[in-house]
């Protein structure tokens, strides 16, 4: 196992935020977001999290690299339910030659919802794992 599990609950440790309200769709019966859910969430706000960055993934997907997640930990400890508004807290927390980790804070009114962490593996088109440019490095890096 390549993920550390030491994830902040400390807002402030995060300089990107998004902002999602659970949809109906994404619920139970109770009301309560279905934990398949929060996956679609962490991808969501990597995805706008590059945007925010300046280099959204189609870009990088143009340049020839393909980020695979490779691991994906999920710590649920509130519930979500419908027509709540979760916000990701999200920033890269290691970076290696190929890969690299980020981690999820979730909140739900400054209450921690869950934790998350995933693992990326930088792959070329064919979906071999191949070394970060250094520009990838250092937008992730910096990030």
């Amino acid at each position: 196992m390549r993920i550390s599990l030491d994830i902040s609950t400390n807002p402030s440790d995060y300089a990107f935020f998004f902002d999602i309200r659970v949809r109906f769709a994404e619920t139970d019966a109770m009301g309560v977001a279905h934990h398949s859910s929060y996956v679609a969430w962490l991808e969501a706000s990597r995805v706008e999290f590059l945007r925010k960055l300046g280099t959204p993934y189609p870009d990088i997907r143009a340049k020839g690299f393909d980020f695979a997640v490779l691991e994906l930990f999920t710590n649920y400890r509130r519930s979500a339910r419908f027509d709540e508004v979760v916000r990701v807290h999200t920033r890269v927390s290691s970076f290696k030659a190929a890969t690299f980790q980020m981690e999820y804070l979730l909140t739900i009114d400054d209450e921690v919802c869950a934790l998350a962490a995933t693992v990326h593996g930088v792959v070329d088109p064919a979906g071999r794992a191949t070394r970060a440019p250094s520009w990838m490095r250092e937008l992730l890096a910096g990030a």
